[in-house]
């Protein structure tokens, strides 16, 4: 079965997520079908599922397969809620309806939003992400009430309803919620697995994702162990070196750690309220 086959492939997410893949789906969907023309692909495990956009797919390009959605980050919650969103998206997009687009949002109708989103997040359930990208600078997120209301609000208010069937995105689907390390090892001596990888970029901002840290090079570099020996299709970034990085180890493979024993002395530099960093200090001496 082909993408054609099936009722509705979708193409992107149906809600936004930071860091979805829709760039690359055509060329995920073609990767897919090289592999399994080549091979038998009896399970596909998307270990950082995020949006669930590459489980999608997969199941769609391979539907004898068992797709494995990690939704880690209950996206799947954000996708069920979706008439909830709606309905509150239409009363925002009333109180907006003589603001100019693209325009700053302030004042009255800025307080009136935010009664209306306390409102629906005192009777339980509000996606902070989806307000985010109607109403937040592009690409700023915020994940509960107090971030929402001390951002900047702009008209940039979707203009209809979110039109999807949540079934139907989510069909065929195993969704399931895990450290990714933890699923790696349930399915990792599974014959014909496959392991979809495509964790946070280094040094991005994981505050919308179930973790609230930054992915460090640490926790990036954890990620490679799952890589040996296994089938993977794996995504990264030339903003982390990791391919030149793993080269460059390839070509040294004597290299050991040369920090090893030395004293760590750190001092924290605060350049504004947005841009901080550590400046490291790092020594030992090596007695003859």
């Amino acid at each position: 079965m082909n993408l054609k086959m099936r009722k509705k492939v979708f193409k992107t997410a149906p809600l936004p997520f930071q860091g979805q893949k829709r760039r690359f789906a055509g060329g995920y969907a073609l990767a897919l079908s090289e592999l399994s023309s080549k091979q038998e692909i009896k399970v596909i495990v998307d270990l950082f599922g995020g949006s669930g956009l590459l489980a999608h797919i997969a199941k769609s390009v391979v539907p004898e397969a068992k797709v494995i959605y990690n939704d880690y980050d209950n996206y799947s919650q954000r996708l069920h809620n979706i008439d909830k969103t709606n309905r509150l998206l239409a009363d925002i997009r009333s109180i907006l309806i003589d603001e100019p687009k693209d325009v700053k949002v302030d004042g009255k109708a800025k307080s009136k939003i935010l009664d209306r989103v306390q409102l629906e997040d005192k009777q339980g359930y509000v996606d902070y992400i989806t307000l985010s990208a109607s109403l937040l600078f592009s690409a700023k997120y915020a994940v509960d009430f107090n971030g929402f209301s001390n951002e900047t609000f702009y008209n940039r208010i979707k203009a209809s309803d979110y039109d999807f069937s949540p079934n139907e995105y989510l069909a065929g689907l195993d969704v399931v919620c895990y450290h990714y390390q933890e699923l790696y090892n349930k399915y990792k001596d599974v014959p014909g697995v496959l392991f979809v990888v495509d964790p946070p970029y280094l040094s991005t901002d994981t505050s919308t994702y179930h973790s609230d840290k930054y992915w460090k090079l640490r926790d990036y570099l954890d990620v490679l162990n799952v890589l040996i020996d296994t089938n993977y299709i794996f995504f990264t970034s030339n903003k982390s070196s990791l391919v030149e990085l793993c080269e460059w180890l390839d070509d040294n493979k004597k290299f050991c750690n040369p920090f090893a024993r030395s004293v760590l002395n750190t001092q924290n530099v605060t350049l504004n309220k947005d841009a901080k960093y550590t400046d490291m200090m790092l020594y030992r001496f090596l007695k003859e």
